[in-house]
């Protein structure tokens, strides 16, 4: 038997079959109503199990407030609580299964705009496509950039405020716990979700890190010519400035052309031949 106290908002016991039954009676009744349900279903003994996933896990865990709430919001996505979630520009909606369907709802500030152009000049150059990127295939150095807990995309305790219509008066309780689980699963199936979710574009991390690259290039080559134009002030002297590679002579093909004036020639002679041999019969 539970136990159940009105005053402080405890929940009767409810068995982990019993549970995932509601669950899914729930879900049918919305679809049936027409609403359109994303239930985060967890398929292995992991919640996360791929690299941004399993990031976005070990960030949640390192809010170390929280920690005896953790636990419960574990149980409750493992077991199919959270029968809607959606994830859109700096928000997380969700719909939470408990002794009632309770309405969670999460906001994440953007990330400061000085601390994404950090992150790009970090990874300038080390990651070659979205699709490595997506996947989580990264260097060591890009996964400590993009992972660390201060300079990093995943968000600070202070950059989320949490809100659950539950009794419970817990600033994070077990169902908004469960639906912070739920976005770690998300993410191991939609990983783009991650930067949507902090209101930055992926693709800044190739294409903008790739044109840092570009630019340093060039740098290089003004700050050469800079030195060159500077050695000659400090010194009173004409430095004579890098010349490029001559380029190879191009030599024509005459071949051809050669055959032609002699079979031209040898033609002519025959020619001249054949007229004296006709006079010398007469």
């Amino acid at each position: 038997m539970g136990w159940y106290d009105s005053s402080r908002g405890w929940e009767p016991y409810v068995s982990v079959a019993k549970r995932r039954q509601e669950a899914a009676k729930k879900i049918k009744a919305m679809l049936k109503r027409g609403e359109k349900v994303s239930p985060v279903v967890i398929e292995s003994k992991s919640i996360a199990t791929t690299f941004w996933g399993k990031a976005w896990c070990n960030n949640l865990e390192a809010y170390r407030d929280y920690n005896n709430r953790l636990p419960r919001g574990r149980t409750y996505v493992r077991n199919g609580s959270v029968i809607d979630l959606k994830i859109t520009p700096g928000k997380v909606k969700a719909l939470v299964n408990g002794s009632s369907i309770y309405q969670v709802e999460i906001r994440l500030q953007p990330l400061p705009t000085p601390q994404w152009k950090k992150i790009i000049k970090s990874c300038a150059g080390k990651i070659d496509s979205l699709i490595e990127l997506l996947q989580g295939k990264l260097s060591a150095g890009v996964m400590e950039t993009v992972t660390s807990l201060e300079g990093g995309l995943f968000p600070l305790r202070k950059q989320i405020s949490l809100k659950c219509d539950c009794p419970d008066s817990a600033i994070m309780c077990k169902h908004i716990a469960a639906a912070l689980y739920g976005v770690g699963s998300r993410l191991d199936h939609e990983p783009e979700l991650l930067f949507l979710l902090r209101q930055v574009d992926h693709m800044d991390l190739i294409t903008k890190a790739s044109h840092s690259v570009a630019i340093d290039k060039t740098t290089v080559a003004k700050r050469k010519r800079l030195q060159t134009q500077n050695l000659g002030e400090m010194f009173g002297i004409e430095v004579e400035p890098e010349l490029p590679a001559p380029r190879k002579r191009v030599v024509k093909k005459v071949t051809e052309k050669k055959t032609t004036v002699k079979k031209a020639k040898t033609k002519k002679v025959l020619s001249r031949k054949k007229l004296l041999t006709g006079k010398k019969k007469k």
